[in-house]
């Protein structure tokens, strides 16, 4: 059986986490807003391509996005679609272009996520990411995967993470209420271990 998942969560909840483990359980894509521009840059659509756009630093308008993620998923034989819809007009147009067999959402409280957030180090070289908490290197500071110096991004101190999390909030919001009235979220604990989260989020699909 194909799964069509939708995964919802703040910045920090564990969604990139979860949806690669949901991807590799089931056998479908992993979707993400990030993947499917930067492997359509060059895609025609009436308002120029996406790499006219990234190219300027300006945001992606929400049609080129809509029109890169429907092309995504209509290749795809099931998905797990992680970082869309990030706005009321994405979500309905996404209940438009598929019917979707769960949305989950990762309900993880907000001190938890800060913590999360700002505890996240990243290698200089590969882009593998580490925490200091939860996934440490085996030698502090320096990447298992290429030896590489690990960083704490501009984005993972604790005021820019305060301020990711207020603009989640503004937007997505609608997005949950959307899903919520329309009878399929379901609302998953994100606070556990990872393998339990992901135990939690099996037990909902294979209901």
């Amino acid at each position: 059986m194909s799964h069509r998942i939708l995964l919802l969560g703040a910045p920090g909840a564990g969604k990139g986490t979860q949806s690669a483990k949901l991807a590799d359980e089931y056998g479908v894509e992993h979707v993400t807003t990030g993947d499917a521009l930067r492997a359509n840059k060059d895609m025609e659509t009436e308002y120029g391509t996406p790499r006219s756009f990234m190219e300027a630093g300006e945001l992606v308008p929400d049609p080129v996005v809509n029109e890169i993620v429907e092309a995504a998923l209509a290749d795809a034989d099931g998905f797990v679609l992680d970082g869309y819809p990030r706005n009321l007009d994405q979500a309905e147009y996404l209940s438009e272009i598929t019917d979707l067999d769960a949305v989950i959402l990762l309900d993880v409280d907000d001190e938890v996520l800060v913590d999360r957030l700002t505890g996240r180090r990243v290698c200089d070289d590969c882009g593998a990411n580490f925490h200091v908490d939860f996934q440490p290197p085996e030698e502090p500071g320096v990447c298992d995967e290429c030896g590489g110096d690990l960083i704490q991004r501009d984005d993972d101190t604790e005021e820019t993470a305060r301020e990711r999390l207020g603009v989640f909030y503004e937007n997505t919001e609608p997005v949950i209420e959307h899903f919520r009235d329309e009878g399929d979220l379901v609302e998953v604990d994100g606070e556990a271990a990872p393998d339990e989260v992901f135990d939690r989020i099996r037990d909902v699909l294979d209901e």
